[in-house]
């Protein structure tokens, strides 16, 4: 790893552990090579998302965390990978739903002042929002890569919809839902060499899964398993157990800040 290490975080909304196995080629086929490994994991409860957002990039369970169900619409309390940060001189960026502006910069979102941000007094201190769940995957991606290459971030959040909205629409079992991972996987291949070879180490995962009744916030498999790809020098690439509450850690880890998260050591080749 680099002695500045980065990290670019994608969250793949709504995706389905089994469903990111079997359907995203891409991915899976770095993991086939050995250049990327893929795990299994158990998202916190409620699995819903604004909480879970909270969740994984703050380490706290909705539980403690007050962020109980989607209609919540405050800041958070506690210290987010973003605000560790910018406090230890780091630059951050979000391409992602607005939700994440409401959790992290400023609440309740107003689109005609938060849509565009650059503020480096902010957490998220470049962001490209959207508060629309059909904001197309690839149009994201393209937010995401023009925040990355115009403020070179230590850590990017990349924060699509579209897997989550397909599952709203048809349910866990439909030839849509497979498709719009299928989409996000070729997204990635856009993008990951690229990111590879400007030295980030990459972290992919899903906030929940979905169930057959288009929906998600219980404690059914299907809503609670969902994927972690990490790809990178910076990973063991070793078996292990993840908790969910141990991803903000184990990015602060892997960005070297100092922070007081649960991680996940046999993850990380530091």
């Amino acid at each position: 790893m680099s002695m500045n290490p980065k990290v670019i975080f994608v969250v793949l909304d709504g995706l389905n552990y089994s469903v990111a196995r079997d359907c995203m080629g891409y991915l899976n086929g770095l993991v086939e090579q050995k250049t990327a490994s893929l795990y299994a994991l158990q998202c916190e409860l409620p699995s819903m998302s604004r909480p879970l957002y909270e969740c994984l990039l703050t380490g706290i369970r909705p539980i403690e965390s007050g962020i109980v169900n989607n209609h919540i619409v405050r800041l958070s309390h506690h210290d987010s990978v973003f605000s560790l940060a910018v406090k230890q001189g780091r630059t951050t960026a979000a391409a992602a739903y607005h939700w994440m502006s409401e959790l992290y910069n400023r609440a309740p979102y107003n689109a005609v002042r938060d849509r565009f941000t650059s503020d480096t007094a902010l957490n998220i201190q470049h962001g490209c929002f959207y508060h629309w769940d059909h904001y197309p995957d690839e149009a994201l991606f393209l937010d995401a890569e023009h925040l990355r290459l115009t403020h070179l971030p230590d850590f990017l959040l990349i924060h699509p919809m579209n897997i989550d909205d397909i599952g709203h629409k048809y349910g866990l079992d439909s030839y849509q839902y497979r498709n719009s991972a299928r989409q996000a996987d070729i997204c990635l291949s856009n993008y990951v060499g690229s990111w590879l070879n400007d030295g980030y180490q990459i972290m992919i995962t899903s906030d929940h899964g979905m169930n057959r009744d288009f929906s998600h916030g219980g404690s059914l498999p299907e809503e609670r398993e969902v994927p972690l790809f990490v790809i990178g020098d910076g990973f063991s690439h070793q078996p292990c157990e993840i908790q969910q509450t141990q991803i903000c850690g184990s990015i602060c880890q892997l960005m070297q800040l100092s922070h007081d998260k649960p991680y996940i050591r046999e993850l990380l080749a530091l």
